[in-house]
C-alpha cells in the first residue's frame, strides 16, 4: 500500500535512492530545505511498505497577476515503482493544491527535451509545451517548459505556445 504524505526532514537521508535516475535533477540539501521551510504543502513523498520512499514532488507557488503559478520543481519515483501512475497522483496533488488553495492560473514545469517518456506523460495529464528554453539544463541541452492551465485560467491564456525559443536569461524568477 502506498502513502502519500507531506515530506519532511528526516526524509532527506532516506530519499536518496530515488534521485539515482540520471534524468532526476539532483540539489544541495540547502536547496531542499528551503522548499520544505517555503513551501511545505507543495512537498510530498509516496512511502511504500517498510517505509521505503517510491517517489517525491517538490513545488512552489510563484509570479504575480495572471503569471500567479504553481511549479514543479522536481517529480520523480524510483524504476521499480513506476507504471503505477505515482508520478501522476503526485502531479495532481500538486495542481489541486495551486488551484483550490492557492488560487494560481496555470501549474508549469521544466523537462528535457530528450526526455520523451516525461513529455508523453506531461502530455496525457494535460500539458502543453509553452515554449523552449535554449540550453536550460547546464548550458547543453535545451529545456521545454510545460503548462497546464487552472480552473481560473478560464480563457486557458496560459497555454498559448510562444513562437520562438527562449534563452534562460529571458525566463521570469520570484
Amino acid at each position: 500500500m502506498t502513502t502519500i504524505r507531506r515530506f519532511c526532514c528526516n526524509d532527506l537521508l532516506r530519499f536518496t535512492s530515488v534521485n539515482l535516475d540520471h534524468l532526476t535533477e539532483t540539489f544541495n540539501m540547502s536547496f531542499y530545505m528551503t522548499y520544505l521551510a517555503r513551501w511545505p504543502d507543495y512537498f510530498h513523498v509516496a512511502e511504500g511498505p517498510g517505509n521505503r520512499i517510491m517517489g517525491y514532488i517538490m513545488g512552489k507557488v510563484e509570479g504575480q497577476g495572471e503569471s500567479w503559478h504553481g511549479h514543479v520543481t522536481a517529480v520523480t519515483v524510483s524504476p521499480e515503482y513506476r507504471r503505477q501512475q505515482l508520478a501522476k497522483k503526485l502531479m495532481n496533488l500538486l495542481e489541486d493544491i495551486s488551484d483550490k488553495i492557492d488560487k494560481a492560473y496555470f501549474v508549469d514545469l521544466f523537462v528535457r527535451a530528450s526526455n520523451t517518456p516525461a513529455i508523453n506523460m506531461y502530455e496525457k495529464l494535460g500539458y502543453v509545451i509553452y515554449r523552449r528554453v535554449l540550453r536550460y539544463y547546464s548550458g547543453e541541452e535545451d529545456g521545454l517548459d510545460m503548462r497546464k492551465a487552472l480552473s481560473r485560467d478560464v480563457e486557458k491564456k496560459s497555454m498559448i505556445p510562444l513562437k520562438r525559443p527562449v534563452t534562460p536569461d529571458e525566463l521570469e524568477y520570484d
